[in-house]
């Protein structure tokens, strides 16, 4: 298990990563704007192996606010993961950041489901 906080602002963002089962659980708290997008996108695809298949559910749970930052992020990382045999799910998006996946179609793109259990057992 690892933290990673921006630099000078770790109330922003925090990331926590644990594997359940084979899958890579990212757990973010905080607020995903351009200010952390580098932190996101590195907890995202820091870890990204081209040999293998990728499996990540991303936790939003605790996420207060999302940006077009953080959307982009997830249309790379998911990507990303796609080249590799993998997938991308999303976990716990709550009141505006469900909004925001809603509104630009991410959530079509990209499984969102009510908890991370849901998410890994498809």
């Amino acid at each position: 298990m690892s933290n990673i906080e921006q630099a000078g602002r770790p109330e922003r963002l925090s990331v926590e990563h644990r594997v359940l089962d084979g899958v890579r659980v990212v757990t973010l708290r905080g607020e995903i704007d351009h200010q952390v997008k580098g932190v996101f996108q590195e907890a995202l695809l820091s870890e990204n192996h081209a040999t293998a298949p990728v499996r990540i559910v991303v936790d939003l749970s605790d996420v207060t606010f999302m940006d077009s930052s953080g959307i982009n992020v997830l249309i790379a990382a998911r990507r990303a993961v796609s080249g590799t045999q993998g997938w991308l799910r999303i976990a716990g998006a709550q009141g505006p950041v469900l909004h925001v996946l809603h509104i630009v179609g991410v959530d079509a793109l990209i499984g969102c489901h009510p908890h991370v259990e849901q998410a890994l057992n498809l």
